[in-house]
């Protein structure tokens, strides 16, 4: 007598999944009818869930948690998969793969199994009939149920793997002609290759994908919160159709390998509207390609969500309240510098305002807001723009950078004649943006009178607030570090990573700003007069009441923000 299954065969409404998913903002009612019309037109009678995930309108994890939520069933983390696979004597890898269905765990007579794809009673039925045990179904993402099954059942096969077993043989070639590149480019393996590389970032939160040929290997990184990542990568022979394919998807010329090459997708992928930009540099092995993933729609616009402080946002305010001059906001590449002017564009754009922005490339689209992309080759640059939108009669004016003397002149100008000028510069530090503009050759005295402040600023990973653990430091630590001259509750605690299912296992999960603001006063101006290096104006900033990045960093630190370790990892202080 066959056992009974633990509970009905799981059911999916297709039209309270939609719902749901509208109702959370993962899926606009539009992309819902189109799906809708594309199943009932279809003859495989593919489910609604899975069309959504297919034409990347919805992530498998917000899917899986949908799912779980619309039909009352535990949602099973990868920290719950098993260590060693179950009942291999009756349930075969070739089945498991295909029902995307992973055994969990045998408790009084019962198997627990995780479903990527639930709703199919065949499934459960054919589980209970070859496992003998009653079925208690949970639900899991589909990747990383695919993943346990293949090193739990399989031969260690990854999905990149099971791609690239069909490729064609004769991909080892390094020296196609272009012809030969595109087709290669165009098959679907490699298609689904690079889309896959590409997924992975999206889903492990990367900011870049660095794809770096070398003499013997092909390397794939992802830098996740500001950290190189190594990932699983294709072989080294793969490199050409790759790199091809990429080019091909940003436009670029994939037959100019000698030269640098800068381009853009633009793609949907689980859910998300993501621009990507593509940069191509030629090295001994063949062409370095980084992609950077700009995800318009997490971008943070909000000051005290990027890390500034109450006490900090009231100056800034003032700041941004005075009706010309410049504010300069300065750090390495990286360092969150645009997201900041972004910000800062977003608070100043009103109906009463115009703002007109000039940069290279422009990241985000922000609504009502005149944004110009720079096209050096046809002789639209930073100066020529400048000249022309002053003409414009704007109110805000954004540099996206001051790269030269006549750039910065413009502004220096332009915010002489009763304009907010905002840009950016690279430097260490808020007191090196002075005497950066000093040693590019702006006048001391035009530059006392036009800059109102200069923020500089480091991006630090945030502890995952899950599994933070507080720890009492050392005493020699805190006197060392200075932390014991900070205003804190006694005894000094902080905080360290430890790892979770949130995070990944990292500890961190996100990055937040540590900010400098020099507000520019009597006292400075007259040591820029006088050209004092930037020691001495930091000195004197510091003496006004401006705190640093490090003290920010450690006032963060001590609030359980961020460890200790990434202020002194992005700082270079102790």
């Amino acid at each position: 007598m066959q056992p009974a299954l633990a509970g009905a065969a799981p059911t999916i409404d297709s039209d309270a999944l939609g719902q749901a998913l509208i109702s959370t903002g993962s899926l606009t009612e539009k992309d819902l009818q189109r799906v809708l019309q594309m199943q009932s037109s279809s003859t495989d009678n593919t489910p609604v869930s899975s069309l959504l995930i297919r034409l990347g309108l919805v992530s498998e994890t917000t899917m899986s948690q949908q799912l779980a939520t619309l039909l009352d069933l535990p949602l099973i983390s990868a920290r719950e998969f098993p260590d060693a696979p179950l009942l291999t004597e009756s349930l075969s890898f070739r089945f498991l793969k295909e029902q995307c269905a992973l055994p969990i765990a045998i408790e009084d007579n019962r198997l627990q199994v995780a479903l990527g794809r639930p709703g199919e009673a065949f499934t459960l039925a054919a589980l209970q009939h070859a496992s003998g045990y009653e079925i208690q179904p949970c639900i899991g993402v589909c990747t990383e149920l695919e993943n346990a099954i293949e090193r739990l059942y399989g031969e260690g096969n990854s999905r990149m793997g099971n791609i690239l077993a069909q490729v064609s043989p004769d991909a080892d070639s390094d020296d196609q002609d272009i012809e030969q590149l595109k087709d290669m480019a165009s098959e679907a393996p490699v298609i689904r290759l690079v889309n896959l590389i590409i997924q992975r970032a999206v889903e492990s939160r990367a900011s870049d994908i660095h794809i770096e040929p070398f003499e013997n290997s092909l390397k794939v990184r992802y830098r996740v919160d500001g950290v190189l990542q190594d990932s699983e990568a294709p072989p080294v022979n793969m490199s050409p159709a790759v790199i091809s394919r990429v080019k091909l998807m940003a436009k670029l010329n994939i037959a100019e390998r000698r030269l640098p090459q800068d381009g853009r997708i633009e793609i949907r992928l689980q859910g998300k509207d993501l621009d990507i930009r593509v940069s191509t540099v030629p090295t001994m092995f063949g062409e370095s390609l980084v992609l950077r993933l700009l995800d318009r729609e997490s971008v943070a616009l909000e000051f005290d969500t990027l890390g500034f402080d109450t006490a900090l946002l009231q100056q800034l305010n003032t700041v941004l309240s005075i009706p010309h001059g410049m504010l300069i906001v300065t750090g390495p590449t990286g360092s969150g510098k645009t997201t900041t002017l972004y910000t800062a564009l977003n608070q100043l754009n009103t109906e009463t305002s115009k703002l007109i922005t000039v940069e290279d490339p422009v990241e985000y689209h922000l609504e009502g807001i005149n944004q110009i992309q720079v096209k050096p080759a046809i002789g639209l640059t930073f100066n020529s723009a400048l000249r022309s939108i002053v003409r414009q009669d704007p109110d805000v004016i954004m540099v996206g950078e001051m790269r030269d003397l006549e750039t910065a002149r413009i502004c220096v100008q332009s915010s002489l004649t009763g304009h907010i000028v905002l840009s950016t510069l690279h430097t260490n530090d808020a007191a090196s943006s002075i005497t950066r503009l000093l040693e590019m050759g702006i006048e001391e005295y035009l530059l006392t009178s036009t800059l109102n402040a200069a923020i500089g600023q480091r991006l630090v990973r945030k502890l995952c607030q899950h599994c933070r653990e507080a720890y009492t430091p050392l005493p020699e630590m805190v006197r060392d570090m200075g932390l014991d001259a900070l205003p804190s509750a006694a005894p000094v605690q902080l905080y360290r990573p430890v790892g979770c299912e949130h995070c990944a296992e990292s500890g961190y999960k996100g990055r937040l700003a540590i900010i400098e603001l020099l507000i520019m006063n009597d006292e400075l101006r007259r040591l820029i007069l006088q050209r004092a290096d930037a020691g001495t104006l930091m000195k004197q900033a510091k003496a006004s009441g401006m705190h640093s990045m490090y003290e920010d960093g450690c006032r963060k630190a001590l609030l359980g923000y961020t460890s200790i370790e990434e202020i002194i990892r992005v700082t270079q202080e102790s």
